[in-house]
């Protein structure tokens, strides 16, 4: 991983989440305030983003490249259909609180920008602002939901 870069200004940050579906039921006041947790890494082709058991901090929003997502369950690890693009959202985790390890990996399979997001520090905004909150454990759900599906289906 490289490390952050000049553009990483906030603007920049909000610009992109006001893109993406799971951050689309926001007021552009919300997301603002998210964009400010949001720092950018670059990781380059094949690089290791976080893989099962790590400590789950942040979470993801890609915004360049694609990611392989996979999700394990003891010895068995399955890519869960899950080859992620731009604007997509992952390392949920996260967003869980008394989840403080990873249960899925992510690989950079092409060179990639990611938006990581603390999920601590979201989980304070969401706390102080209800109906942002609500409206994010919304989409964590049908997230989460799917990912899972994804898995049980083989």
């Amino acid at each position: 991983m490289s490390p952050p870069d000049a553009l990483s200004d906030h603007a920049d940050c909000a610009d992109i989440l006001a893109q993406t579906a799971f951050f689309s039921a926001l007021t552009q006041q919300q997301i603002r305030r998210v964009s400010a947790l949001g720092r950018i890494e670059h990781y380059p082709q094949n690089n290791r983003i976080y893989g099962l058991g790590d400590n789950a901090a942040d979470f993801y929003v890609l915004v360049d490249g694609m990611v392989r997502f996979t999700i394990g369950l003891g010895s068995r690890q399955t890519h869960a259909g899950q080859i992620l693009k731009r604007g997509e959202l992952f390392g949920w985790a996260a967003l869980v609180e008394n989840a403080p390890q990873r249960i899925a990996a992510a690989l950079a399979i092409t060179a990639c920008t990611v938006i990581a997001i603390n999920g601590d520090q979201l989980l304070v905004l969401m706390d102080q602002d209800h109906t942002m909150g609500y409206r994010i454990m919304q989409q964590l759900n049908m997230l989460i939901t799917g990912n899972l599906t994804s898995f049980a289906s083989g």
